[in-house]
């Protein structure tokens, strides 16, 4: 009853920003960034991702509250790059990894489609599986 609708947890608002960053003063080259309208699926993901970056000295976040779609993102590094820096090269790291993954997949699929294919067309012309099995 008192729940926002499903799209309002999703999508942006005219004027909001996907992304924030406050420069954490109480650690050197430290920021904290709100991801608005996420939640612990991209969180961890790229936590975990920037945790493997060499120049990431830490990583981490947190969900301020279970009804509010947003994460909480600190992260620290050598000074070598900016935090921004990590951030904006572990997401596009990212992207490419699962694009790379969106397009095997795709293969694969059309394969096992066309495999499929020519087993049905083998058994309506009357050859079952070439073990003898069904």
């Amino acid at each position: 009853m008192n729940a926002p609708d499903r799209f309002e947890l999703f999508l942006l608002q005219e004027g909001e920003k996907k992304i924030t960053e406050k420069v954490f003063t109480g650690m050197s080259n430290t920021s904290d960034f709100t991801l608005l309208k996420e939640d612990h699926t991209l969180g961890n993901l790229l936590t975990c991702h920037l945790q493997q970056a060499p120049h990431v000295m830490m990583a981490a976040y947190k969900i301020g509250h279970p009804n509010v779609p947003e994460v909480l993102m600190r992260i620290q590094t050598d000074g070598t790059i900016t935090p921004r820096e990590a951030l904006v090269t572990a997401c596009k790291q990212l992207v490419a990894m699962y694009g790379q993954l969106g397009r095997e997949f795709q293969k694969e699929f059309a394969l096992r489609q066309f495999a499929d294919q020519g087993e049905q067309n083998n058994n309506a012309n009357g050859q079952g599986p070439p073990n003898g099995n069904f």
